[in-house]
């Protein structure tokens, strides 16, 4: 069941129906988005030097021409998925990577895709086949496939990510990703990932809730959701307490390889909308904590729901200039001095360093105290009764 469940949710998440566009076409009709989330004003505070996001997805080509000089290949944990000579498809990847660091091309760039963090680099680890690659059914009933994203996290962390983009998920955890994430957050690298494109059927309409997507439902992953150009909930989108932000899932547009470019919708776009967000705040204040790139991202959100906090967009629409303004006031907060460095414990300099001394006391001995004192107790009420009784009556009490 765990495999039909993650062959669902990533064939969902992987497939992207649209047609190619002329990539002389592909600045005028980005414009608008980019401007919906605040990208050209950020431009002016980051534009995301000297941060790697790592890209699990179905590969990227980094010949296409407005990625070129910006990705580096990984591992292919689906090595073995295809038939011996078939080249992996790469047309999700791909598109997801040119989101977040499209560095356009032609004269002056000004041609295809520009993404949100343009000046990141890009490493690239192929952890799912797409559901029309011929590979796909073996993919899927394979057990030897089934930890290839927590594999590809692992790697992506000890390899230099700073971000890393998960725009797939499904609708079982499992133990081998959640360690991976956990690995991810306490190395100091950011993990964001898609709420998933279940918003839309039977029972989550129904019940108004769609199932929790995994990983992007695990503790401390940013979970987006997608909004139209209007910044309201996209239908498909997952509603659900999982979802932190949102950003523009709605006929996006992005690069495919061949120098192709395609129009699509999902919750896959808007994940890495998210992610180059928080490649511009981690290029800005490298290091910065995930907790608190997080914390700049969900403060800087645009179109707020009115109580605050909604299952469809989360604490809004990311806005990248507010984000990163917000970024600008947590890395600039005293954090030394604030309680004791990782590498001291409580107790050092008063003569005590050793391990804090668990007292363990007798059960038996606390029964008998304790009962031993409620007879006391009982005893004690029991003669202040009987003196009462006894005592002689004054003029001033109630006769019998």
């Amino acid at each position: 069941m765990l495999r039909y469940l993650a062959a669902t949710a990533v064939a969902a998440l992987v497939t992207l129906p649209g047609t190619p566009a002329r990539s002389d076409e592909i600045r005028d009709q980005t414009a608008p988005v980019m401007q919906s989330m605040n990208v050209p004003r950020a431009w002016e505070l980051s534009k995301g030097s000297g941060v790697t996001v790592a890209v699990l997805d179905s590969g990227v080509d980094p010949a296409q021409a407005d990625l070129t000089g910006s990705v580096t290949l990984g591992p292919d944990y689906t090595e073995g998925a295809n038939p011996a000579g078939v080249e992996p498809k790469r047309l999700h990847g791909t598109n997801m990577a040119s989101i977040i660091a499209g560095h356009g091309h032609g004269p002056s760039g000004a041609d295809g895709v520009m993404g949100v963090a343009p000046q990141a680099r890009l490493l690239a680890l192929r952890v799912i086949v797409e559901n029309d690659e011929p590979g796909f059914s073996e993919f899927i009933n394979d057990m030897r496939y089934e930890d290839t994203i927590a594999r590809g996290i692992r790697y992506a962390v000890d390899n230099g990510a700073d971000v890393v983009n998960l725009s797939l998920g499904r609708s079982s955890a499992t133990k081998a990703e959640r360690e991976a994430v956990a690995y991810a957050l306490s190395k100091n690298v950011v993990v964001v990932a898609a709420a998933g494109n279940a918003g839309a059927t039977d029972k989550a309409r129904r019940s108004g809730h769609a199932p929790f997507s995994y990983p992007a439902s695990f503790p401390g992953v940013i979970s987006a959701a997608a909004v139209d150009e209007k910044g309201a909930h996209a239908g498909f989108s997952n509603r659900n307490s999982s979802v932190v932000v949102s950003a523009p899932g709605v006929r996006i547009i992005g690069a495919g390889p061949g120098d192709q470019y395609w129009i699509g919708d999902g919750t896959s776009p808007a994940t890495a909308f998210v992610s180059g967000v928080a490649a511009l705040i981690r290029s800005r204040h490298p290091g910065l904590a995930p907790a608190l790139v997080t914390q700049a991202i969900v403060t800087g959100t645009r179109h707020r729901p009115a109580g605050g906090y909604d299952l469809g967009v989360g604490f809004g629409a990311i806005d990248a200039h507010a984000a990163l303004t917000e970024s600008d006031r947590l890395a600039a907060a005293r954090r030394i001095g604030l309680g004791l460095p990782a590498t001291q414990r409580f107790g050092e300099g008063n003569g005590d360093t050793g391990p804090i001394r668990v007292i363990h006391r007798d059960d038996r001995l606390i029964v008998t105290s304790a009962t031993t004192a409620t007879v006391a107790l009982a005893v004690l009420v029991f003669s202040l009764v009987m003196a009462f009784r006894r005592r002689p009556q004054s003029e001033a009490d109630p006769q019998p």
